[in-house]
């Protein structure tokens, strides 16, 4: 259910906003949360640079955002073509940059170990480059998308930042060296860096196509199409899973924080909750089901574990909450009847 009282912090922050521009630089700005971003920086009258090669991230995705928040606050958004693996592309992205938000990186554990060389030079030698970048640029301070698989093989529940494990694929051990990076940039140089680890996010624009798609995009147009569904393992592993404007205002209010406790720090992004995957599965079917009557009968398949997956995944919020005000605006179920009009509307569409 969606909080009914107000996310005052993130209030005050959104407010602030709308009277006072600065300049932004979204990597990955054509992807699922980089667009988000952009749409609710946009939307609040803010000058944004963004940066994206559409390995990942796609044209309409742009468009989409165009078409959203209207001619007059596109024209405050300019946008670079170029790789994060290229440092003069990086340092002319950071030009008057007053804050990076740094989501430009090649997600998906498969993918990773599939292509460990491939994964290593986005997520770390592109890493890297984007913090020299915004080092050199002056740039106030450097937001970045961590993530949950830095917590790797350690079994405690719910993850608090403080306890780790060690990492069970490429992809967690490119997504912790970032952040050693930035504690040591801190250390030498005076950069002012946080990380926001993701726990499993969801939202319009996510993609549903290709091998390494994320769970709830892809069986949405499963079952969309009454297609065959396939959960990996016995359906009991858990996620917290979590809607992307909780992401956003987690990077709204990292990026503005003025409490000096809170900088150069990791947190949870998430809800502190667990759904199991043959929960979501259910969920999923009954807010699509009156719209496709004939996914009634629809039953999942199950197979194989995945390589390199935890089996249960739940954040600890509290330091979030505590040093940044930090206050998720939306649970699991809201989130997904919000998504599910976006949803529907694309997915059907390409069937």
């Amino acid at each position: 259910m969606k909080v009914q009282n107000p996310v005052h912090k993130y209030q005050q922050v959104q407010h602030y906003l709308q009277c006072h521009q600065h300049h932004w630089l979204i990597t990955g700005v054509a992807g699922f949360i980089g667009s988000n971003l952009l749409e609710a920086l946009l939307k609040l009258n803010q000058k944004v640079t963004g940066l994206d090669n559409f390995s990942t991230g796609y044209q309409y995705n742009l468009d989409e955002v165009q078409a959203l928040v209207g001619a007059d606050a596109w024209r405050n958004f300019n946008f670079i073509e170029g790789d994060i693996r290229n440092l003069e592309v990086c340092k002319t992205a950071c030009v008057g940059a007053d804050y990076v938000l740094h989501h430009a990186a090649l997600g998906s554990v498969p993918r990773s170990i599939e292509d460990p060389i491939l994964a290593n030079s986005n997520n770390i030698s592109g890493f890297l480059n984007m913090l020299v970048a915004t080092r050199d640029a002056g740039a106030k301070r450097f937001i970045y998308a961590a993530s949950s698989s830095t917590y790797g093989d350690h079994p405690d529940l719910p993850k608090v930042e403080s306890v780790i494990g060690k990492p069970l694929s490429p992809y967690a051990v490119t997504k912790y060296v970032n952040e050693l990076y930035t504690d040591v940039f801190a250390r030498c140089y005076g950069t002012e860096s946080i990380g926001l680890r993701y726990f499993n996010i969801f939202g319009p624009r996510q993609d549903p196509h290709g091998a390494y798609a994320a769970v709830i995009p892809l069986w949405i147009a499963a079952l969309i199409k009454n297609d065959p569904l396939y959960i990996k393992g016995d359906g009991e592993t858990s996620r917290d899973f979590t809607f992307i404007d909780n992401v956003v205002q987690a990077n709204l209010l990292a990026a503005l924080t003025d409490n000096p406790k809170a900088v150069n720090q990791v947190y949870n992004v998430a809800l502190n909750e667990r759904t199991s995957l043959t929960q979501l599965y259910g969920m999923l079917r009954a807010l699509l089901v009156e719209q496709f009557p004939q996914i009634a009968q629809h039953t999942p398949e199950y197979t194989d574990f995945r390589a390199g997956d935890v089996r249960h995944s739940q954040a600890d919020i509290s330091k979030a909450g505590k040093l940044l005000g930090f206050e998720p605006s939306h649970r699991i179920d809201e989130g997904l009847k919000q998504s599910m009009v976006w949803y529907v509307a694309h997915f059907a569409s390409a069937k």
